[in-house]
């Protein structure tokens, strides 16, 4: 197939599946100029393409910002739109490098006063990382919403058409303001802080099990319930000024007779901080339990969280952190407590400090 028919095709798909002509224009009803929105593609599903509309199998990433801006024509009617294309991967690929480079520009774009809010387009493997990391580096109230999509742009029944119009009209939306950095998909508003994705391939894959929804949108109706959890934005104690590099943290799973030789193996291979996706309530066997205790006592902060999908890990319930100088990760999964840590060891590797960091954030 020609890469213009490609093209053609892509388009008549996404037009299919967004938001008819005839749908209603809630968000897009206010009197006055219209906000101005920049969107920042990263990849993913959304910018996915595959040989048939009806195969699982497709790569992601095969899409432009242009493209998808020109895909979903009626996102215009809610917002002056303007895109860059921050890389074009699957987020299984996502890493440090762009992290950075999406954090700065970012802080860049809602500096200027005639930026409105922001848009990034993103895969669903790692956009609840993406998401939180973003929520405690970027420094405004202005509204920052990430959306992504779950079956590629060439679908029989993408969902990426309208995930996309929706994420747009709550980057317009004057009441998203200060609720942190969002992340809007399958109709559902959801915090940073908050969501996980549940569901290797299903559409609503997304949850926010412990605090529930920010909110809910509808056609570009969106409606708030709540705002964020923990500090955030402009009062995160986090920056990325002077940031080059984020220190290496490793995330080891918990499991039936567990031993020490991947706490030791992580630490061995440079990382300054060690979660452990914990059985239950954080727990581990003890052979694994005294390695993480001495990895500890050498300076390696050590986290506790939960491999289980929802509930708190609670501190000195049944592992005395205070004794074993631990720090327990509270409502946040290990691959958040992984970039909180990450973070924190930007500032300090006193685990009663991040201790404080894992209480607040």
């Amino acid at each position: 197939m020609s890469r213009q028919r490609t093209y053609l095709l892509i388009l008549t798909l996404f037009v299919a599946a967004g938001v008819a002509p005839g749908m209603a224009q809630t968000a897009a009803a206010a009197k006055g100029p219209l906000p101005n929105i920049v969107v920042l593609a990263t990849g993913g599903t959304i910018a996915g393409a595959a040989a048939s509309d009806v195969q699982a199998g497709y790569t992601s990433g095969q899409v432009g910002v242009e493209q998808l801006l020109a895909a979903v024509p009626q996102a215009k009617k809610l917002a002056s739109l303007r895109g860059e294309q921050i890389s074009n991967i699957g987020s299984q690929d996502m890493n440090d490098e762009v992290w950075l480079k999406l954090g700065r520009r970012i802080n860049e774009l809602v500096a200027m006063k005639d930026v409105d809010g922001i848009v990034i387009t993103h895969g669903t493997d790692t956009i609840e990382e993406t998401a939180y990391f973003l929520n405690l580096v970027v420094k405004s109230r202005k509204p920052v919403v990430l959306t992504a999509a779950m079956r590629p742009s060439t679908a029989l029944s993408a969902d990426g058409p309208l995930n996309f119009y929706n994420a747009v009209a709550v980057a317009a939306n004057k009441d998203a303001a200060g609720r942190g950095v969002l992340v809007v998909i399958n109709d559902w508003i959801h915090g940073a802080a908050s969501l996980t994705k549940t569901s290797t391939t299903a559409v609503q894959t997304f949850m926010s099990p412990v605090r529930g929804l920010i909110g809910t949108v509808a056609y570009g109706d969106a409606e708030f319930y709540r705002g964020p959890v923990g500090k955030n934005t402009v009062d995160s104690d986090f920056s990325l000024d002077g940031v080059t590099a984020l220190p290496r943290v490793d995330i080891v799973m918990a499991y039936e007779n567990m031993d020490g030789a991947l706490i030791d193996a992580a630490v061995a291979a440079g990382a300054r901080g060690v979660v452990i996706a914990g059985v239950g309530n954080g727990n581990m066997t003890q052979t694994a339990l005294n390695a993480l205790a001495a990895q500890a006592k050498k300076g390696i902060v050590c986290v506790r969280s939960s491999r289980v999908v929802t509930g708190r890990v609670g501190r000195n319930v049944e592992v005395d952190d205070d004794k074993l100088g631990l720090v327990a990760s509270l409502e946040l999964n290990p691959q958040k407590s992984r970039v909180l840590l990450r973070l924190a060891l930007t500032r300090t590797k006193d685990p009663k400090q991040i201790q404080l960091y894992f209480d607040q954030y």
